[in-house]
C-alpha cells in the first residue's frame, strides 16, 4: 500500500471511529425512552462487549507468555485502577449524565479531554505549557460555555446536573489517560485495552447486582438489541479502528480527525433524537473544534483520542 493509500485508509478509520463513538449518546437515549437507567444501560453494553474482549485478553496473554512476558503485582493493581477510571467510572457517570443533557452537549464536554490532560500536567507532573496551549484552552472553553448556558436556557436546571456528571466521566478517563502512559508501553495497547476492560465489566456487574435484581436484566428486545448495537459498533468496533488508525497516521493526526466527532453528533441528535440545533449551538461547537485543533497541533501535546 503506498503511503497516499495509506494516510486516506487511517484518516477513514478515524473518522468512523469518532462517529461510531459519538453515537453511543444516540443509543443511550433511545434505550432511556424503554426505561431503563444508567447502571442497567452500561452492565447490558459490558455484558455484550465482554466476549470480544476476553477473547482478545486470552489472546494476549498467551502471546505474552510465549514471550516470557508476565505482569507484576504492581502492573496488575495498577490495570486494576485503569479499568476503573478509564471504562467503569467514566462510563457510568457519562451515561449517567446523558439522562439530563443532550447528545451534542455530552460530546463536546467529552471533547475537552485533551485540555484536562493537560491541566491535570501542569497541577500535579509540573508540565509548562506556552501561551498558544493557554490560548487553545481559553477557546474551548469559551466555547463549551457559550452551549453550555444556550442548553441551559433551553433544556433548564437539569443541565447543570448532567454537565457536572459528563465533565467527571471526562476527567476520570483524563485521569485513566495520564496513568496508562507508562504502562501501556510496557503492556501493549490491544492487551492492556482488553484487561482494563474485563476489569470494568466485573464492576460494572458488581454494581449492578448490589442494586437491581438480576430480574432487571429482562428487557425488551429492542432494549438488547440497542446494547448489542452499541456494545459491537460504539464500543468495540471504533476502539480497534483507532488503533488501526494510529497505525497509519499517527496517534496527533488521528486525535485531529476525531473532530468529526461534536459535529457528527450534533446534526444526528436533530436527525434520530429531534434535539433542538440553534445559531449559539452551531457556534459554539465551531469554537471547541476550533480550541482543540490548535491545541492538538501544538508541538507539546498530542491530544488523545476520546471515548
Amino acid at each position: 500500500m503506498n503511503p497516499t493509500s495509506t494516510q486516506r485508509t487511517g484518516l477513514l478509520l478515524a473518522a468512523i471511529a469518532a462517529v461510531l463513538f459519538s453515537a453511543k449518546a444516540i443509543l443511550a437515549k433511545l434505550m432511556y425512552g424503554h426505561g431503563i437507567d444508567a447502571v442497567t444501560l452500561i452492565a447490558l453494553r459490558m455484558l455484550f462487549a465482554l466476549p470480544v474482549f476476553a477473547t482478545v485478553a486470552v489472546l494476549e496473554t498467551w502471546r505474552a507468555r510465549e514471550r516470557g512476558d508476565r505482569l507484576t503485582a504492581t502492573e496488575r493493581w495498577q490495570i486494576v485502577l485503569l479499568g476503573l477510571l478509564g471504562y467503569y467510572l467514566s462510563s457510568f457517570l457519562d451515561f449517567w449524565g446523558l439522562m439530563y443533557i443532550s447528545a451534542s452537549l455530552e460530546r463536546l464536554i467529552l471533547f475537552l479531554n485533551p485540555t484536562l490532560v493537560l491541566l491535570i500536567g501542569i497541577a500535579f507532573m509540573g508540565k509548562r505549557v506556552g501561551s498558544r496551549q493557554w490560548l487553545a484552552m481559553a477557546v474551548s472553553y469559551v466555547g463549551i460555555v457559550l452551549v453550555f448556558w444556550e442548553n441551559l436556557r433551553i433544556g433548564g436546571s437539569q443541565v447543570m446536573l448532567g454537565s457536572a456528571l459528563v465533565f467527571g466521566a471526562a476527567l476520570s478517563y483524563a485521569l485513566y489517560l495520564l496513568l496508562s502512559g507508562e504502562l501501556v508501553r510496557r503492556v501493549g495497547a490491544l492487551r492492556l485495552v482488553a484487561y482494563a476492560m474485563c476489569v470494568s465489566t466485573a464492576a460494572c456487574l458488581i454494581q449492578f447486582a448490589l442494586i437491581h435484581p438480576p430480574a432487571v436484566l429482562l428487557q425488551p428486545a429492542p432494549v438488547y438489541v440497542l446494547s448489542l448495537v452499541n456494545a459491537m459498533f460504539c464500543t468495540v468496533v471504533p476502539v480497534y479502528l483507532t488503533m488501526f488508525a494510529i497505525a497509519r497516521i499517527g496517534a496527533g493526526t488521528t486525535a485531529q480527525t476525531a473532530m468529526i466527532g461534536p459535529v457528527s453528533l450534533l446534526f444526528l441528535g436533530w436527525w434520530i433524537l429531534g434535539e433542538t440545533i440553534t445559531p449559539v449551538q452551531l457556534l459554539g461547537t465551531a469554537v471547541v473544534v476550533a480550541g482543540i485543533a490548535l491545541l492538538s497541533r501544538t508541538p507539546a501535546i498530542k491530544a488523545p483520542a476520546v471515548e
